[in-house]
């Protein structure tokens, strides 16, 4: 499992985390496990007020409840889940936020680069006339 994020700090500057993983897993935990490495780095960093931007709809609101939501979609995720609601409770501040796939690229890149995996070729549009 490739994992990728970008850390973009209050004043601009930019951080790339990439890190490959040991084993194999769904998107939904390599989303997870990418936020969870990003929410540690911010909290090294003194980060007390965070933002994330996921396009992964399970993660944005497994995580982006307040109160427990249902059980994830794949019970093996639960004990992750649950270690990343602890590390986010650690901050001040967590805000969830989806995006489409589309603005999520640079993410994405670094967890295919962590694989070994060039970037995703965009499809091209065709149009009719």
């Amino acid at each position: 499992m490739g994992v990728g994020a970008v850390l973009v700090a209050p004043d601009g500057s930019r951080y790339a985390l990439t890190q490959t993983l040991p084993g194999t897993g769904c998107n939904n935990e390599a989303e997870l496990r990418a936020v969870t490495l990003a929410l540690e780095a911010l909290k090294a960093r003194g980060a007390e007020t965070v933002r994330v931007y996921s396009d992964n709809s399970i993660v944005v609101v497994q995580l982006g409840d307040v109160a427990r939501p249902s059980a994830p979609p794949v019970a093996r995720l639960d004990g992750l889940f649950d270690d990343a609601r602890a590390l986010a409770a650690t901050f001040r501040r967590v805000e969830m936020v989806w995006i489409p796939r589309s603005r999520n690229a640079e993410a994405d890149a670094l967890a295919r680069a962590a694989l070994g995996v060039g970037p995703k070729q965009r499809k091209a549009k065709h149009m009719l006339r």
